[in-house]
């Protein structure tokens, strides 16, 4: 029996991958659905069909940058041997990632929701919750470092977790307003001379 209704037209990754870089270049309340449904290279009807609406896409196109672009994070706090190895892991791969030419500069998890109406709180407040993830990740991995001997059992990890969480988001906006690869990179060195040792 031949299946019902025409096959979507269209590559979904790379339709989504398309939307994640309007909505990480313009943000969300900046991206219209004009804006999405060129760039993807779709109508309207597909895209509601294909993915539910604008938030729907919106939160589909943060979850795809974290696994691709907005991965090193994750990816520094996993595979690092030390707790300040991937700190400044974490660090030094984003600034990298911040910076490239060819793609927007800056975290879309940062920037993409800087701006809101009262009909994106929804959108302000699922980015809020991925950025706590991110300073609790952190925090994570720094607990293993004391645990594991390679960070003084003095620190206190839920504070430096907010101090790397804040310079890798101010990072991100300084990347945004046209910071060189170096200037976040000396940036990087003050954070990392930070860094507690032992009493």
């Amino acid at each position: 029996m031949a299946e019902r209704g025409r096959p979507r037209a269209f590559d979904r990754t790379d339709a989504l991958r398309r939307a994640m870089e309007v909505f990480w270049e313009h943000g969300y309340e900046g991206s219209s659905m004009s804006d999405l449904t060129s760039a993807m290279g779709i109508n309207s009807p597909s895209l509601y069909a294909a993915f539910g609406g604008k938030e729907a896409l919106f939160r589909a196109a943060v979850e795809l940058y974290g696994q691709t672009d907005g991965g090193y994070t994750e990816r520094a706090l996993r595979e690092e041997p030390t707790a300040r190895a991937a700190i400044e892991a974490m660090l030094r791969d984003n600034a990298i990632a911040y910076t490239v030419e060819d793609k927007p500069h800056g975290c879309m998890v940062v920037l993409a929701g800087s701006t809101y109406t009262t009909r994106s709180e929804s959108i302000r407040d699922f980015l809020v919750e991925k950025r706590l993830e991110t300073t609790e990740d952190i925090r994570r991995r720094l607990d293993r470092g004391v645990a594991e001997g390679d960070l003084t059992a003095e620190a206190d990890t839920a504070a430096l977790a907010r101090f790397y969480t804040t310079v890798l988001y101010g990072l991100s906006i300084q990347a945004r307003d046209g910071a060189s690869l170096a200037e976040l990179t000396q940036s990087i060195d003050c954070a990392m001379a930070a860094w507690p040792t032992s009493a």
